[in-house]
């Protein structure tokens, strides 16, 4: 006895079927649970009518196992349910045969669909998504063949699984339907077992291609992002160079929509891209020879990086790039390439801004080389007048006392004598007259003094030899204390003095081993009036009799040394109310110190 009822759950009919034994009443295309009554032999199914069908059209349905209602059934219901049990849609034009599935397949954990036409299994395909499909061929009206063919092709339901179900065993229409997309062939009749074994095999395949899928799509994703998010521009090339792929940072940085990029071919791209002046001629030529790389590569499918390359943006403007090329093997043989390039026009500007910084260092250094040699001269030519001044006032004196002498005789005695010595004496005036003038305009100017900080002074100054250091593969180390008071001192002239012995020192360990020790520059209080300066080496160290002469002008223990520098520099701390001083570096080497007086 099998009881329908309407949504309420209430018995409102009782419908006595009699004949083929049925399984289950299938409402919205799914299996409702059943019970047995042993006293009747029969089974007692309680269901729940469809809301698209009154009790009547229900029952004058073609047979119990159609599954028209499913055409009306939400979809967003049928998507929840799927997420919990595969769903199977069971397609076949004999109830028998249906009955037979049903029977076979239920209790399987499976949602069990039917539909006895090709148009009823398309509307319920489309609707509720099944994972697989068995599928009878031969149909009245759409056969299954046609069936699969409309399953394949529609977008919403082509990776369904599609398993034939036909009497037709003929290798052609077993080949047949392989070609139309179906994944197995059954034939009828068929064993329960085979049938079991078959779906379950398919379905566990059909999982295994979702999960599949997801994860590609899920890498697609993630490669789309990075990607967008990169910033280096990539360009994908087939065999032809024609370009196939573009990132966001690609058009970004051309100019150029992906609809403009795609398939354009990217050396002709950027080669012909220039405004044609002179500057941009220039770097056409220079772009075709790095470009020209990129089709010999494309061609053997190598890879190549290139360094200062030239893109061109749309408008026709060239800008530099660093760009790598990789090609794609496919079984051997190249098949494309991807490139992927930097924009570095910032990287360019950076450059050139510290390429001009070092000029200005440079020049900044040999202005103070050209201060420190006129200093010098001074030193030079204060020391050549006090030397020559001496012989001139000898010689001055010495005409004097013969006039004297002289004047004793008597005139006819004289001879002119007189005269002449009178001539020596205003000569030898007026040659110390102009050794007065040269002292004069090279005698040093006031001080400019000032209260500096003697840390900041001393890193400035280590700015200055960085050039040096650089240039004699060694290091400068800054050893400063913290919180010392200002100096009162000038500070171009106490930085030539730094320099001049940074120099040295780095000088005396150019061809030592200990010159990867460098050179050690420290700052530090002295006493409550000073602060001293010590700069340390590793060199081959002073003569023995350095004590003595070390100070001394014209004294020097370098091959092409003038011996003046620190004569100089002995004279600057002393100008300054300071004391220059040295002593033996125990590990090796020297160590000069200076004192500044701290400002009040």
């Amino acid at each position: 006895m099998y009881f329908l009822t309407d949504k309420s759950g209430a018995a409102n009919q009782q419908y006595f079927h009699k004949g083929v034994f049925i399984k289950g009443i299938f409402i919205n295309g799914e299996l409702v649970k059943q019970r047995s009554d042993n006293s009747t032999g029969y089974s007692k199914i309680i269901c729940l009518l469809p809301s698209i069908f009154t009790l009547t059209e229900f029952l004058d349905l073609p047979t119990m196992y159609q599954a028209e209602a499913t055409a009306e059934l939400n979809t967003a219901e049928l998507n929840n349910e799927q997420q919990q049990e595969e769903r199977i849609l069971l397609v076949d034009d004999n109830p028998t045969n249906l009955q037979v599935l049903l029977q076979t397949l239920s209790g399987r954990s499976y949602k069990l669909l039917i539909a006895n036409n090709g148009d009823s299994a398309l509307r319920i395909a489309s609707k509720a998504k099944p994972a697989l499909v068995l599928l009878d061929i031969m149909m009245p009206g759409m056969d299954g063949y046609e069936v699969c063919r409309h399953l394949k092709e529609n977008p919403e339901t082509q990776d369904i699984t599609v398993i034939f179900l036909s009497a037709l065993d003929d290798t052609k229409d077993k080949v047949r339907g392989l070609e139309m997309g179906a994944v197995d062939f059954i034939s009828k009749p068929f064993q329960a077992e085979e049938v079991i074994a078959r779906v379950q095999t398919q379905l566990k395949i059909h999982r295994l291609e979702q999960a599949l899928s997801a994860r590609n799509r899920q890498l697609e994703a993630d490669k789309a992002r990075i990607l967008e998010n990169m910033n280096e521009g990539i360009f994908g090339l087939d065999a032809n160079g024609r370009i196939t792929f573009v990132n966001p940072a690609a058009m970004n940085m051309t100019g150029w929509s992906i609809t403009q990029l795609k398939g354009c071919n990217l050396v002709q791209l950027m080669q012909g891209s220039g405004s044609g002046n002179i500057g941009d001629a220039e770097a056409v030529a220079a772009d075709s020879r790095s470009l020209s790389a990129i089709e010999a590569a494309l061609a053997k499918g190598v890879s190549r990086h290139i360094e200062n390359g030239v893109f061109f943006r749309s408008d026709g403007t060239p800008f530099p790039v660093n760009y790598s090329f990789t090609g794609i093997m496919e079984s051997g043989k190249p098949n494309g390439a991807v490139v992927v390039f930097r924009d570095i026009t910032e990287k360019k500007k950076q450059q050139e801004a510290l390429q001009k910084a070092l000029d200005e260092l440079e020049s900044q250094k040999e202005q103070l080389t050209h201060v420190s040699r006129l200093s010098i001269m001074g030193e030079m030519a204060a020391g050549f007048a006090h030397e020559v001044n001496q012989p001139l006032t000898a010689i001055s004196n010495y005409a004097q006392v013969g006039r004297r002498m002289l004047a004793r005789l008597e005139p006819e005695d004289d001879l002119g004598l007189s005269e002449a010595l009178e001539k020596i004496h205003v000569q030898a005036n007026r040659a110390g007259d102009i050794i007065a003038r040269i002292r004069s305009f090279v005698k040093k100017p006031d001080h400019i003094l000032g209260s500096v900080d003697p840390n900041r002074l001393i890193q400035d100054t280590y700015k200055l030899a960085e050039v040096d250091a650089r240039n004699n593969h060694m290091e400068i180390h800054l050893d400063q204390e913290d919180n010392l008071p200002n100096v009162k001192v000038d500070p171009v002239q106490i930085q030539q003095v730094a320099l001049n012995l940074i120099r040295n020192g780095m000088e005396s360990m150019r061809d030592m081993d200990t010159r990867s020790v460098g050179v050690y520059v420290r700052t530090e209080r002295a006493d409550e009036n000073f602060v001293k300066v010590s700069v340390i080496d590793r060199g081959y160290g002073l003569a023995d009799d350095a004590e003595e002469k070390l100070f001394t002008p014209f004294y020097t223990t370098k091959v092409d040394g003038m011996g003046i520098g620190l004569t100089v520099c002995h004279s600057i701390i002393q100008s300054h109310g300071g004391r220059l001083s040295f002593q033996r570096n125990p590990d090796g080497g020297t160590i000069f110190e200076f004192t500044m007086p701290v400002a009040d």
